[in-house]
């Protein structure tokens, strides 16, 4: 048992598949700061000086002035406002798979739709098929 997982844990779909966890675990920490220190301020300064990281709705009926006042007193709270940033973000990450992916597709469709490398050519006296660096014929023995 052992030996078999040791032959499926090196063979290179699994390895290929622990890379791209790591790099997309990364790519989402990246995605993260992108929504929140970067796109969310902007859209944050134009709707009134909103953080839509602090937005909540305090469902104790207690009023607190932030999410982490609310927390911190075991209120229960919808925080739609990080609810809103988590959907940016998915969105953000969602479109950059999608390119990636597009991509990927039309590589793949080139390499596909290449014509093979020609390796025979046809003989001009009897036209049967002959390697392109033949110098003589192995169907008629003509020259070439």
């Amino acid at each position: 048992m052992l030996k078999e997982f040791r032959t499926f844990a090196l063979r290179g779909n699994v390895i290929d598949l622990a890379v791209g966890v790591i790099i997309g675990a990364a790519f989402g920490k990246i995605t993260t700061s992108l929504v929140n220190d970067v796109i969310m301020p902007p859209i944050g300064l134009l709707l009134g000086r909103v953080d839509f990281s602090d937005l909540f709705v305090d469902l104790s009926g207690a009023s607190y002035p932030s999410l982490t006042a609310a927390k911190d007193a075991g209120a229960p709270v919808i925080a739609y406002g990080a609810f809103v940033n988590t959907i940016i973000e998915f969105t953000i990450i969602a479109f950059a798979v999608f390119m990636l992916v597009r991509q990927v597709n039309r590589l793949q469709a080139r390499f596909k739709d290449a014509p093979a490398p020609t390796t025979e050519k046809n003989c001009p006296r009897c036209v049967s098929a002959i390697p392109i660096a033949a110098t003589k014929c192995k169907f008629c023995t003509s020259d070439l």
